[in-house]
């Protein structure tokens, strides 16, 4: 059975969303992949960097160059690239997503085409880039780093919800089934809001540098529940640049934000696992298979959470458990799509027996 449905079924504009998905992706790999590698600051202005749009001088840049203070670390120019492609495809990304909120403005008169979600993500596209710029703007204020990087997420997982309604595949099922589903929704949509609240943990987490406040899993600092100071970790009124918490060595603080985040996590697991257990129940072949994909893509984030020493810490570890949280949000994006559009499957009437 093929993923989406066939070309003669869809809706006009959906490969250009698919296209849109797939370079949102590449945008958050490369957001993640400069934060790991210290290239926040790799630009000193924005859009343009080190008033260049396209060309960078040869060897490498001080870090003393950005912000008015020393972060410890010098820019590569390979890094400068890297930070470039990411402004880049961002770019090309507006511009598609600009072309998908027309193409909906212009059938606006079609009740069954998505007319208000396109319009919305352009929107929150604009205020992306917006904090985007804050981010370079602010010295990586751990506040805007964070929203930056959940917007980014819910946008692409709205993308890819726009492509599913736009594929206009729809399941079939009986009329026990549809109802079932229909009780279900309340439970799918609160998974879909802890997984946005437990990447805005993680977020919060990677933007004030307390990933690695505790090394050793499960414990933290060798204690089931160190010292930590929770109303500094999350305070929203700190500073930035110098003064922020990314920036200090506050101990207390940084053990309770990743504690508070891996209690996040711990929630998140067992509420999942239970609504999967709960949708398996229903006697419907495709809502298994994807409460099963579910299931599996949750364990798989388990694999690399639990996995210790440089394999939790490496760029590599560190990319596949952003997208693995990224993965847990789209296959929660695709039940939901799926239950929320099934619909009736036709019965031929039974016949009357003759007299």
């Amino acid at each position: 059975m093929s993923l989406f449905n066939a070309p003669k079924f869809r809706k006009p504009g959906f490969k250009l969303a698919l296209v849109a998905f797939v370079l949102s992706v590449v945008v958050i790999l490369l957001g993640t992949y400069t934060r790991l590698v210290d290239m926040d600051f790799g630009c000193s202005g924005w859009p343009s960097c080190h008033g260049e749009l396209s060309r960078l001088s040869d060897g490498t840049v001080q870090a003393e160059a950005f912000g008015g203070y020393s972060t410890g670390f010098s820019l590569t120019t390979g890094g400068l690239w890297a930070e470039l492609a990411h402004r880049y495809v961002a770019g090309v990304l507006g511009l598609i997503i600009i072309a998908l909120a027309v193409i909906s403005w212009r059938r606006r008169d079609d009740e069954d085409y998505p007319f208000r979600l396109p319009t919305f993500i352009l929107f929150l596209v604009v205020w992306q880039v917006l904090f985007g710029m804050w981010t370079v703007k602010l010295s990586l204020w751990p506040q805007v780093v964070t929203v930056h990087l959940v917007m980014g997420l819910i946008s692409c997982s709205l993308l890819w919800l726009l492509m599913l309604r736009l594929d206009n595949k729809r399941w079939k099922v009986e009329e026990d089934v549809i109802k079932r589903l229909r009780r279900a929704k309340p439970w799918i949509v609160l998974a879909v809001v802890l997984v946005i609240v437990q990447i805005m943990l993680g977020g919060w987490t990677s933007a004030n540098n307390a990933a690695l406040a505790c090394p050793d899993f499960p414990s933290c600092q060798q204690q089931w529940w160190p010292e930590m100071d929770i109303r500094k970790g999350f305070s929203v009124m700190q500073g930035f640049g110098p003064e922020s918490l990314s920036q200090t060595t506050e101990s207390k603080a940084r053990i309770a934000i990743h504690m508070v985040h891996r209690v996040g996590a711990l929630v998140t697991t067992l509420y999942i696992l239970g609504l999967t257990l709960l949708l398996i129940t229903i006697k419907h072949r495709r809502t298994r298979r994807m409460s099963l994909i579910v299931a599996v893509v949750l364990g798989i984030q388990l694999l690399l959470i639990i996995g210790g020493g440089e394999v939790r810490t490496s760029i590599a570890s560190v990319l596949a458990h952003n997208m693995g949280s990224a993965l847990l949000l789209l296959t929660l994006v695709t039940l939901g799509t799926k239950v929320w559009t099934a619909k009736l499957k036709y019965q031929r009437p039974i016949p009357e027996a003759e007299s």
